[in-house]
């Protein structure tokens, strides 16, 4: 008889496979669609823009952030930058107030409440048809926007275009393996907008109709994932969300593993969180390839990563335990692990999690070599590579199963 085991455990390849070959077949129906722009574009109307910077101390990376949307290839005249700090305890507002000698800037200061308190703040603010925010950490390539607001003009019923976040200046490997997944993220965004099921507008420099905002109302808390939460409010609201992976943003991720740690327990926490908020959409038709594809196929990875995680220490506990019974029984001989073994083909069979992970890995290892050559048109593989396996393939199951634990436990992480 078939063990319950081995049920799961088919279940999750085929559920796994089935997911990467549906953004395999996705990539290839649209991969003519995919371009990468070299140099200026032109728009036939450049509508008019809010930027907001929402800032909790940030007196070490806003200052380039600020800079480099003043320095968008983008009529000044026709874009406004609000600058909205959070209660901050450091130098930021210090560095903020330099900027309003700038006629196109404002900035604003309020008690710390939240960043999407600052959002809102900003938002009651702007009188522009189109806004956007970029996080204090992060820097807006010249023609990131321009590129942006030609996804608008392409297509009046796009009401959020996200663009492509790459990392800033990787100084060790901790942030060398997230250039990978952030490569990783452009190629499974481009396929997300392709289906219509992008779930999150990200923090840097997604751009929204204003009319988003007036029909669905501001900004939510939302488990501090609240760039997650706007994106499952309009798809429930069928409003199009599209990516534009010509258009960069470089940011400053996490140096160190407590801190990456952090942030995606944060990421992971807000999008279980999220969806079980949401979840009368699932598996409804109506709301299309998001309710269908995307939010299921998230809930698989965390379920498959944790169940096969927790599988493998289980039977490695298992193994220790047996074999200190055999050392009591018999003595150190028991430890002797290598006399008398014998490779045999037989210990790779069908049933082998070995199968998975190496369809797992070549899939990925596609996905980022695709998401360099859609973000920068070129191909090319990197060192940052390895470095995306070793930290990611021993860390991520750690915040995958701590974000399970904390969604029973009603455990909200901390921001930072």
């Amino acid at each position: 008889m078939t063990s319950v085991s081995t049920i799961i455990f088919y279940t999750i390849t085929f559920l796994s496979v089935y997911v990467q070959v549906f953004f395999l077949v996705t990539f290839l129906e649209n991969r003519k669609r995919i371009i990468v722009r070299k140099g200026g574009i032109k728009l036939a109307k450049y509508p008019s823009v809010t930027i907001m910077v929402p800032c909790w101390n940030e007196e070490d990376t806003v200052y380039k952030t600020v800079r480099s949307l003043l320095n968008l290839n983008y009529p000044k005249n026709k874009l406004s930058i609000f600058l909205i700090d959070d209660g901050s305890t450091d130098r930021t507002w210090h560095i903020l107030e330099k900027f309003t000698k700038y006629n196109n800037v404002k900035a604003f200061k309020k008690e710390n409440g939240g960043k999407h308190t600052a959002l809102n703040l900003g938002l009651s603010h702007v009188e522009t048809d189109f806004v956007g925010c970029l996080d204090a950490d992060s820097i807006a390539d010249k023609e990131s926007l321009i590129r942006i607001m030609s996804s608008f003009e392409k297509n009046p019923d796009i009401m959020a275009v996200a663009p492509s976040v790459v990392v800033h200046d990787p100084k060790n490997i901790v942030q060398g393996a997230q250039t990978s997944e952030y490569y990783l993220g452009v190629f499974l965004k481009q396929m997300l907008g392709f289906l219509g099921a992008i779930h999150v507008t990200p923090g840097p420099l997604t751009i929204f109709r204003n009319k988003v905002f007036h029909d669905l109302g501001p900004y939510r808390r939302a488990h501090n994932t609240e760039d997650m939460e706007i994106a499952y409010r309009m798809q429930k609201n069928h409003y199009k969300i599209a990516h534009c992976n010509d258009a960069y943003v470089y940011t400053n991720t996490p140096h160190t593993i407590s801190r990456l740690f952090k942030q995606r327990l944060r990421w992971v926490y807000g999008f279980i969180n999220n969806t079980i908020d949401y979840r009368n959409v699932l598996f409804r038709k109506k709301y299309g390839n998001f309710a269908l594809f995307t939010l299921p196929a998230g809930l698989i990875s965390i379920l498959a990563v944790s169940y096969l995680f927790g599988k493998m220490f289980y039977n490695l506990g298992n193994f220790f335990l047996r074999k200190f019974s055999e050392y009591q029984a018999i003595g150190p001989s028991s430890l002797d692990l290598y006399s008398n073994f014998k490779f045999d083909t037989f210990f790779i069979n069908p049933q082998s999690i070995f199968f998975v992970f190496i369809v797992v890995y070549l899939f990925v290892i596609g996905s980022v070599i695709f998401g360099k050559r859609m973000a920068e048109g070129k191909w090319s593989v990197s060192l940052d590579l390895v470095y995306f396996f070793s930290v990611f393939g021993i860390i991520a199951p750690f915040w995958l199963m701590k974000a399970v634990f904390n969604t029973l436990v009603s455990r909200a992480p901390d921001w930072r």
